[in-house]
């Protein structure tokens, strides 16, 4: 029997990729980057490599079941967890490690975002299977912390302590802190201190091991779950899950477990890493053209225009004069123009044209 499994969360609404995500259709399910794949199904492949079809566990909203099955449809119905409410990721996590303990009580898991960008794949997954080895042998909770190449204010920090000896690795160490997003200045100081790395959001534990942490230090998320050991792949399964949702409180694993813990480890890399949360970040990772432009559209006239990431439908033309440093998005009958640097500003505005024009456009 493969003790490896993957919990995928894929419940996110993608609101900072809007108007080109929609509540209906979030950024997981869309092929931003134009590869002919989404990103829930890059993220598939990638980890199909090492573990097979049947030890998937995708958690997404109740909404997104037919997209889920539909983009993946080497997974059953039953592999595919759903959410009643966004409850943060924490329950989310607590409701793919039961059902997994219900079948498997052996299992060793990777719990991944749907919509990381990862440019070296087999230098990650030598890591991720480095991961699972030491995994399976400790009890241990273990994040991978990636290599920071510039002082970034929109990713959370991992301070790293000793090193720790394990078979071959050079590059494992225990956790000293987590660092929620820094400011500029505070990031320059964590980039040049060398103690300092990206929080991936991507972990790796046995089910022992976690659920020994969700006892310890998030009990009342815990009891929740462990009260349907007996209804989980079974029809009740559903009932018992929207009861729970609506009872448990919304919390993170990192706040309600890996910065509490003092078994935590970090697999310290560099596999050309992103998480794509915003068009800021898709603008960093994509080819520009010589005026440092990202286009995505088949008629789009750019003039003395520079920095700026440009996405149109492919029947749309536009013509753009003297704007440096602009995002110009347009879909669903939305046209999105904002400044690059203020684009965490997008959460508002969506919330802004809610409350005027309903929901048909967000």
């Amino acid at each position: 029997m493969n003790n490896n499994y993957c919990i995928i969360m894929a419940g996110g609404i993608g609101s900072r990729f809007w108007p080109l995500s929609r509540k209906s259709m979030p950024k997981q399910f869309l092929d931003i980057l134009g590869t002919g794949r989404t990103f829930i199904q890059q993220t598939y492949d990638r980890f199909s490599k090492i573990i097979p079809a049947e030890n998937f566990y995708i958690v997404t909203s109740v909404d997104y079941k037919e997209l889920v099955l539909e983009q993946l449809p080497e997974l059953s119905e039953s592999q595919v967890l759903l959410e009643p409410l966004r409850r943060n990721t924490a329950p989310c996590i607590a409701y793919a490690v039961y059902k997994i303990k219900s079948v498997n009580p052996d299992a060793n898991l990777i719990v991944a975002p749907s919509d990381h960008f990862i440019l070296k794949e087999d230098e990650f997954l030598q890591q991720i299977k480095n991961g699972l080895d030491f995994v399976s042998d400790n009890n241990a909770l273990l994040t991978l912390g990636i290599q920071p190449s510039r002082p970034e204010t929109g990713y959370g920090y991992i301070q790293v302590n000793n090193k720790v000896e394990y078979k071959q690795l050079d590059n494992l160490y225990k956790v000293k802190t987590f660092t929620e997003k820094p400011d500029i200045k505070m990031a320059g100081i964590f980039l040049e201190s060398g103690e300092f790395y990206w929080n991936s959001g991507i972990f790796l534990w046995s089910l022992s091991s976690i659920l020994e942490a969700f006892d310890k230090l998030l009990n009342e998320v815990s009891v929740l779950f462990a009260r349907g050991e007996k209804l989980y792949n079974t029809p009740d399964e559903g009932a018992f899950i929207n009861k729970t949702y609506s009872e448990c409180m919304g919390i993170s694993i990192d706040y309600g477990v890996m910065e509490k813990a003092d078994n935590v480890y970090v697999l310290t890399a560099d596999f050309g890493w992103s998480d794509l949360g915003t068009w800021g970040s898709l603008y960093e990772n994509k080819s520009k053209d010589e005026s440092r432009n990202v286009i995505t559209g088949d008629s789009i006239f750019l003039y003395n225009s520079q920095n700026c990431i440009v996405n149109l439908p492919k029947d749309k033309i536009a013509v753009i004069q003297g704007l440096d440093g602009y995002i110009v998005v347009e879909s669903n009958n939305t046209l999105l123009v904002c400044k690059k640097e203020d684009e965490q500003q997008i959460r508002q505005f969506v919330n802004d044209v809610r409350m005027e024009k309903g929901d048909n456009y967000v």
